[in-house]
């Protein structure tokens, strides 16, 4: 009997809701990674959902200003930036269909309208979307996200936005619906809240996260945790037992979540709510954890790298970069410092403009130990990125470059080698007499969603004395993601590398340059697609660990050495190895 009981429970598919209140932006992405966290290192298959509630069917048409970065995943699809927190912390891989927008449910049901799917019937937000939302989030449940294509067990849904948003009202309708069709058992729903303090005062306020379950419990949607409270007000006033009460203070690091999770009977709860036949203490997965966040904390060596880009008054633009960076910095145990800087700052007419944040930017660029040009849209600030793409050049000071950044390398190098003065890309000048990069043949000019060269992609190395070829463990080819409509004009190859400045990695039929290499040079690397998508904490981004080690000066040590971490943080690599793969 008791094994019947067990494999009934395995075979249901366990569903926990992540929802937000009182303000937008509060950690929902965080909470619902580091609750995959602690399941998986339990010996779970996890999967992620993250559902957005605006009309665009993606997020690839987004400015970096409105939600962030975009992450590119394997298929090609572009998404919402906390998938990519779902990939870092669970180290799984996603589709595009674990990015859920109004846009997408919308426009499924509508076709299926116009194929007559509906015989004839009103076509209704309920049930027709409700429906649609549910039977989405069902079939991508079962989708195997990680590497032996096992089937999930565990699905955590996180809903954007705040409980009482009009735009999320039909995705709360289908889960009060939701909740009943796949019984109590099996889903759970997370509240995501805020508790402010005012400085006037001192004390914590409880009133915004009460208001907040008040609405969603009207709603339907009955929360079983609530995140960041005082236990005892809010358990009282919000209907929840006080160990349902969890409370997540800021912390140094955010790989430090999921151990104050867990710190706080978070395991021991889903294990009586969700009848879990799991042991009640994570594996030994979350212990390394720790001791990596921990050994975070006490490093003293700093590395310092430059970041030139457009979009550097929000963080969030570049995610996964600054991630990327992080996981390299650990791997050589040095502290990161980023220096944002704004490439219109680094222009010329900013100098007659405003001279004190010239300088300004100017004096960033100079006293970092690296540079990074990432990728972008757009003409603004590109004088400023191939200013600092030279000043790297020449004072031989690391460089990477990642899309964009690859592609004005080019134009530098072309227009101060090779004296190609009018030297551009056909994006910002399509009358230039020297296109050295050029809009790819596929590129559709009159459909701006989706039509650019997305998802992973194979780059084939053409030598063996490449550094990032080491850097990748010496390999014949690697899969990497890519985004963008605009590539290196390949009929003028041979004039660059002439010159020293050599496309090392290209495509599989050798026609689009992939990266480049300059010779003579402590490293000086550029890479057509994005690195940073597949970069994590215990396997950091090959292109950008070489940079954090030529910033360091620890770079031709590396490589002597066959490319060899330190022995402590390779032990840690080999343990973490061995509970999220071989589990």
């Amino acid at each position: 009997m008791n094994r019947v009981f067990v494999q009934a429970v395995v075979g249901s598919m366990k569903y926990i809701l992540v929802t937000g209140g009182v303000i937008s932006g509060i950690g929902k992405g965080i909470i619902a990674s580091s609750v995959g966290t602690i399941l998986k290192s339990c010996g779970l298959h996890v999967t992620a959902i993250k559902i957005d509630p605006y009309i665009n069917i993606d997020a690839g048409t987004f400015s970096p200003y409105e939600h962030g970065e975009v992450f590119v995943l394997d298929d090609g699809g572009e998404v919402d930036l906390d998938l990519g927190n779902y990939e870092r912390f669970l180290d799984i891989r996603l589709t595009k269909d674990n990015n859920l927008t109004t846009g997408k449910i919308y426009q499924s049901v509508i076709n299926k309208e116009r194929r007559g799917d509906y015989l004839g019937k009103t076509v209704q937000v309920v049930p027709h979307i409700t429906d649609a939302i549910q039977e989405w989030v069902m079939r991508q449940a079962k989708v195997p996200v990680d590497d032996d294509d096992v089937e999930p067990q565990v699905c955590v849904i996180e809903l954007g936005g705040t409980v009482g948003d009009i735009e999320s009202m039909p995705f709360i309708e289908a889960f009060r619906q939701f909740q009943f069709k796949v019984k109590r058992e099996n889903f759970c729903n997370i509240h995501v809240s805020m508790v402010p303090q005012p400085s006037a005062t001192g004390e914590q306020k409880t009133k915004p996260t009460q208001n907040s379950v008040r609405e969603l419990r009207g709603l339907g949607l009955s929360p079983d945790l609530v995140r960041q409270a005082p236990e005892k007000k809010i358990s009282m006033f919000c209907h929840v037992e006080p160990e349902q009460v969890i409370c997540v203070h800021d912390v140094s690091s955010i790989y430090r979540v999921p151990l104050l999770l867990e710190d706080q009977g978070v395991v021991g709860y889903f294990c009586r709510r969700l009848n879990l036949p799991i042991e009640t203490r994570p594996r030994k997965m979350l212990a390394k954890w720790k001791e990596m966040s921990d050994r975070s904390d006490r490093l003293l060596e700093q590395c310092s790298i430059a970041l030139v880009g457009k979009y550097t008054k929000f963080s969030d633009s570049y995610a996964s970069v600054i991630k990327a960076l992080e996981h390299s910095a650990l791997a050589i145990s040095h502290k990161l410092e980023v220096k944002y800087i704004d490439s219109a700052d680094l222009e010329a007419g900013m100098l007659q403009e405003d001279p004190v944040k010239y300088h300004e930017a100017w004096q960033k660029l100079c006293s970092a130990d690296g540079i990074l040009v990432p990728g972008g849209f757009g003409v603004r600030g590109t004088e400023g990125k191939i200013q600092a793409i030279s000043w790297a050049r020449k004072q031989k000071k690391p460089f990477l470059g990642v899309c964009l950044g690859m592609q004005l390398a080019v134009c530098e190098f072309a227009r101060n080698m090779l004296d190609w003065k009018d030297a551009n890309s056909t994006e910002f000048d399509p009358e230039t007499k020297y296109p050295v990069v050029i809009d790819m043949p596929e590129h559709n000019p009159g459909q701006m969603g989706g039509t650019m060269r997305l998802g992973k992609r194979r780059t084939i190395f053409k030598t063996k004395n490449s550094i990032l070829r080491k850097l990748y463990g010496d390999v014949d080819y690697v899969e990497e993601r890519h985004r963008h409509r605009f590539e290196v004009n390949p009929e003028l190859k041979q004039h660059f590398e002439e010159k020293g400045f050599h496309f090392v990695g290209q495509d599989v039929e050798g026609e689009r340059m992939e990266v480049i290499e300059l010779l003579d040079h402590p490293y000086f690397v550029g890479v057509q697609y994005h690195p940073e998508f597949t970069s994590r904490p215990i396997k950091p981004s090959p292109p950008y660990l070489g940079l954090l080690l030529a910033a360091a000066g620890g770079l031709p040590a590396y490589l002597q050495k066959g490319c060899r971490l330190s022995p402590r943080y390779e032990l840690i690599i080999l343990l973490l190895f061995e509970v999220v793969y071989l589990r």
